[in-house]
């Protein structure tokens, strides 16, 4: 029997990158499974891989909903327990760095970013863990929340209101597993390193940008010593490992981190980011 038959699971921002990998494997291996994104076209791609792999449609659920929003977090809820009776794990993957369209860095970031990166990388999250609350108890479930290496010790100047919403959703995760733990609902968080996904994309970065970037990481052992960018699966395994109590049922509150040895060195931060680009 497949390890997670019988359970329902959502994964915010499945439309691509970790969050579709995460579903597809949660289909898999015999969940049903709650798809969302706000872009409809990728979300029906994503759906389409899962139906591609053999899963019935009637255990895909596919929400087109903006998180940030009341209105999208009720529906993403609200539907997955209309269609599937219960909700057993919540993937918390929706997140982004959101770009400065003036080009500012550092402190001289805008603070309307800030307030737009800290609602979806935090307050979304916060909210939709409220509402799916009294499911997760009902079902002793889990919360797998995505964090970042960036949320880590070391400085991100380019990167201040990304880094600090992932700090902040780091500590969200160790007191929210402590507040849910009595009531029998596990709480944990996966904070990866470079993955290959849209997430440079969505920052405005063209695809000859990205490419530049990822191979530019890679190749230079002080910003990933194992030599390669991460791919979603890389990721994905994480999250299945922590939302399965049979495997991972004595880890609360913890982040495992999945870098390729990126924050043994931090190496990295000593390049131009618009050298590693190539633009």
């Amino acid at each position: 029997m497949a390890r997670f038959s019988g359970k329902t699971a959502i994964i915010t921002g499945s439309s691509n990158g970790i969050g579709r990998a995460a579903a597809l494997l949660f289909a898999k291996d015999g969940a049903n499974v709650t798809i969302t994104g706000r872009n409809s076209e990728r979300l029906e791609e994503t759906k389409q891989q899962i139906l591609s792999a053999g899963i019935p449609e009637n255990k895909v659920n596919s929400v087109v909903a903006d998180l940030t929003t009341e209105k999208g977090q009720d529906e993403v809820i609200n539907s997955t327990v209309a269609k599937f009776g219960q909700l057993d794990i919540l993937v918390n993957n929706a997140g982004a760095a959101v770009p400065d369209t003036q080009g500012n860095t550092g402190t001289d970031q805008n603070i309307d970013i800030y307030h737009k990166t800290f609602q979806l990388n935090l307050e979304s999250v916060i909210r939709i863990t409220q509402k799916a609350k009294a499911h997760l108890i009902a079902s002793k479930g889990e919360i797998v929340n995505v964090s970042s290496i960036a949320a880590g010790p070391q400085a991100q100047p380019g990167f201040i209101y990304y880094a600090i919403s992932k700090a902040a959703l780091d500590q969200y995760t160790r007191s929210t597993a402590i507040d849910l733990v009595q009531h029998g609902v596990r709480v944990n968080s996966v904070s990866p390193g470079l993955v290959v996904t849209g997430f440079t994309n969505a920052m405005g970065v063209p695809d000859t940008g990205s490419k530049n970037f990822y191979d530019f990481m890679a190749s230079h052992k002080e910003c990933i010593p194992l030599g390669k960018s991460g791919q979603p699966d890389d990721i994905a395994n994480i999250i299945l490992f922590l939302a399965d109590r049979n495997l991972s049922s004595y880890i609360v509150g913890q982040s495992i981190v999945a870098d390729g040895g990126s924050t043994l060195v931090m190496g990295c931060q000593v390049h131009d980011m618009k050298t590693m680009l190539g633009l």
